[in-house]
C-alpha cells in the first residue's frame, strides 16, 4: 500500500515498460469483464448504453 505521505513511486523502484503493459492489460481484461457482467445483470440498462453509444458515433465529427 502507498504511503499516505509524499509521491507514491518514492518507495517503489520505478516500473518497466514490460511491468506496466502487464499490469495495464490485466486492468483493462477486469474491466471488459466487469462490463460483461453488468450487462448480463442489466439488460435493459446495457441496451440503452449501446443506443446511447451509437448515437454519439453519429453525431461526432471527424
Amino acid at each position: 500500500m502507498p504511503e499516505a505521505s509524499g509521491a507514491p513511486d518514492r518507495a517503489r523502484p520505478p516500473e518497466s515498460d514490460a511491468e506496466r503493459r502487464r499490469r495495464r492489460a490485466r486492468f483493462l481484461r477486469e474491466l471488459a469483464e466487469a462490463r460483461e457482467l453488468r450487462d448480463r445483470v442489466q439488460p435493459r440498462r446495457a441496451k440503452t448504453a449501446r443506443l446511447r453509444h451509437a448515437m454519439r458515433m453519429r453525431t461526432f465529427r471527424w
